[in-house]
């Protein structure tokens, strides 16, 4: 192994924090009599296709370059995919649901995009309800910093549900990030 040291002579880049921008949205269900992780939660990510990838998992804000892209048909074994997922998990004969909601906030001045809102929500709730509180966490997100500059438009909701016959049963909904932009601070 090389032991370099860093001075200000070197040559390089300095990028800023990377920027997600296409994404896909998909979900599923699974259940299992066996466990949950490699059961239930496995199954649920085969049935939303995305069970090849390692999944890491963010927080709930949305670049303005963000653009929704239809699912990849291909996916390389064991890669990695960056996502906003809601996840619920149950027992047998009791509801899962998983709810994403997602709005664009537009500056009421410029008209511009400035970037979007995500909640998430899950637990035994039928879909009405959890379609209640993904609103309720939507406009309490968007009334608490950023009304005054920006409407909210454009509101989406995703949501799997179903109440397993198994031991085990999960629902989930992801936004799956697929690209990235780097922006250069210094050449």
């Amino acid at each position: 192994m090389t032991n370099l040291s860093f001075n200000q002579d070197m040559q390089g880049i300095v990028v800023g924090n990377r920027i997600p921008k296409d994404y896909f949205v998909t979900k599923g269900h699974g259940e299992s009599d066996i466990t949950v992780h490699a059961g239930s939660y496995h199954l649920a990510l085969k049935q939303a296709n995305i069970e090849k990838f390692n999944i890491m998992t963010y927080s709930s804000i949305m670049p303005s370059i963000a653009n929704q892209i239809p699912q990849p048909a291909e996916i390389v074994h064991g890669s990695v995919v960056e996502s906003i997922m809601a996840v619920a998990t149950t027992g047998k004969g009791e509801r899962a649901s998983a709810g994403i909601i997602y709005g664009w906030l537009y500056d009421r001045k410029t008209n511009e995009r400035f970037g979007g809102l995500v909640c998430e929500h899950n637990g035994n709730y039928e879909e009405e309800e959890i379609e209640k509180l993904l609103r309720l966490s939507l406009d309490e997100l968007y009334f608490n910093g950023f009304s005054e500059d920006f409407r909210l438009e454009d509101i989406t909701i995703h949501m799997e549900s179903f109440v397993p016959e198994k031991k085990y049963g999960t629902a989930l909904v992801a936004i799956c990030f697929t690209s990235y932009y780097y922006p250069i601070i210094k050449g």
